[in-house]
């Protein structure tokens, strides 16, 4: 079970989340091996042969640095409780505890037993309910909820950054190697070099369009303070809403700065043990 069943009642038990879902360990990989393709054609075919020094080191550093920033981001989203509700807490020790008001309703998921708190809902992959659930990716293998929300937005946004230089660079490459011969613009043959360059631009155009699409969508969802799941159900906000720059401060944490586009914030490296606790839906690992 993801997260273990007593991951929820124990604050003192820390875990880094990971889903067995085999279409999201494909797509997560496939990500990553996108992303680094990218970066052996930038550097290798484009960059290192170019003859002006300056301008290969600041595109490199600038393209390798967003690379860095996006798996980063990636590696975060995936690994990044969602929000999950403890699993099996719907007890009646645990409802007694609540001390509900008289006629107050609660809600139990009876695919997790678990209660349900408001904005929840069950994910089938993730095998849990998740709070402020937005969808499930399965190009990050995980759920975006309330607690890796900020580290998708900086994803999306990062891909898109790297997709658009990516782009520039492959134009400014076929404008300069136009005007002299091939074989002095990269260390690789013509043809060779042409290939890798037309599968990085249909690469960049398509992480370009999703990922600053998924991005927008992302933002209008987090200043309106609602949900995808939430907008396509039509549901009718029973919450405080949070709009526009309140929305933003709740999900990036204080109020604006550098600190909102660092995916390394709150990030503290300890010894990982690997324990075992069941292998349907996920694995846990203590930190």
């Amino acid at each position: 079970m993801v997260g273990g069943p007593n991951s929820g009642h124990n604050a003192g038990n820390r875990t880094v989340w990971f889903i067995q879902d085999s279409c999201g360990m494909v797509c997560a990989t496939m990500t990553w091996f996108l992303v680094l393709y990218a970066e052996f054609v930038v550097n290798f075919v484009m960059l290192l042969p170019a003859k002006n020094f300056w301008y290969s080191l600041l595109n490199g550093a600038t393209f390798n640095s967003l690379a860095v920033l996006a798996l980063a981001s990636h590696l975060r989203t995936m690994l990044t409780d969602p929000g999950a509700v403890p699993k099996g807490n719907a007890t009646k020790e645990y409802m007694d505890s609540l001390q509900l008001k008289p006629g107050e309703v609660i809600y139990k998921c009876p695919k997790c037993c678990s209660i349900k708190p408001e904005r929840a809902h069950h994910c089938s992959i993730c095998k849990r309910c998740i709070r402020k659930m937005d969808h499930h990716c399965p190009w990050v293998n995980n759920c975006v909820g309330e607690k890796n929300q900020r580290f998708f937005v900086l994803f999306t946004m990062y891909i898109a950054l790297i997709s658009a230089h990516a782009l520039g660079l492959s134009g400014m490459h076929f404008f300069t190697c136009i005007k002299v011969q091939w074989n002095e613009c990269s260390d690789f043959s013509p043809g060779v070099s042409v290939l890798l360059l037309i599968f990085l631009c249909l690469e960049a155009i398509l992480f370009l369009t999703f990922t600053a699409v998924m991005f927008g969508t992302q933002i209008h969802s987090i200043c309106n303070d609602e949900t995808e799941i939430e907008r396509l159900k039509n549901e009718k906000p029973t919450w405080e809403r949070h709009m526009r720059w309140d929305g933003m401060k709740s999900v990036f944490g204080g109020p604006p700065s550098f600190l909102w586009c660092n995916p390394f914030t709150g990030l503290r490296l300890r010894r990982l043990l690997v324990v075992t606790q069941g292998r349907r839906g996920g694995s846990e690992f203590s930190v």
